[in-house]
């Protein structure tokens, strides 16, 4: 699995940088470095990385605004904050800018290895990318659902939730296993986050009125499709 994944690992440390590229490689990930952000931006022109190790703290371009530059074009390649701001505004600004990960600095290698590794193990069994749910399509690839010829476009994380829901139809979906896969944390904000979401999607969808998004309290959802 690992010589298909490429990563990108930004970061202006350059020492540790490159332990870090020896691990990874030895792990048979392929990696490629840029010392600052605005290298980074740039090697992403032509480079297509799996993932994106990223430090915030760096000359030119810093990880928050690489981050959100590379959300603007690009909403499914991996992102990984590892650094050394660890106050909690940091991170929820990393997981705003839709950060899968957050790893504070220092980490051992190991756990990083293993985040990557639980990462690209969920996402290779999502083979499924197009549901028909009730008489709505959903693509998730398009960010799209479609119901009698007319069509919404969803956000991000609309799609990743409706997706999760989907592919687990008529049973229920742990909010904290929707949270963490979805914004990285199950921390309160996030957990509010996620109410708005599933009232967007409940009105994005209630044309279909076969399809409704159902509530346990306190514990999660399931996307439910009555004949």
């Amino acid at each position: 699995m690992t010589d298909a994944i490429h990563i990108l690992l930004v970061d202006d440390d350059i020492k540790n940088s490159m332990l870090l590229k020896k691990f990874l490689e030895v792990e048979e990930y392929r990696v490629t470095y840029a010392n600052n952000g605005a290298v980074g931006w740039e090697l992403l022109q032509t480079v297509r990385p799996d993932l994106i190790l990223l430090d915030i703290n760096m000359p030119e371009m810093n990880g928050f605004e690489l981050a959100r530059k590379i959300r603007e074009v690009n909403r499914k390649v991996l992102i990984f904050f590892l650094t050394d701001r660890t106050e909690k505004n940091d991170r929820l600004k990393g997981f705003s800018l839709k950060g899968n990960d957050y790893i504070p600095k220092p980490f051992y290698p190991e756990e990083l290895i293993a985040k990557i590794k639980e990462r690209f193990e969920h996402r290779a069994v999502e083979t499924q990318k197009q549901f028909i749910i009730g008489k709505t399509s959903f693509d998730s690839n398009l960010s799209s659902v479609s119901y009698q010829g007319v069509s919404h476009v969803l956000t991000a994380r609309q799609t990743d939730i409706l997706l999760l829901l989907a592919q687990n139809m008529g049973t229920t979906v742990e909010r904290e296993h929707i949270l963490k896969t979805v914004w990285g944390d199950d921390s309160h904000a996030n957990s509010l986050a996620l109410n708005v979401q599933i009232t967007y999607l409940r009105r994005i969808l209630e044309d279909d009125h076969s399809i409704s998004i159902i509530s346990l309290k306190k514990k999660g959802y399931i996307l439910q499709v009555s004949m």
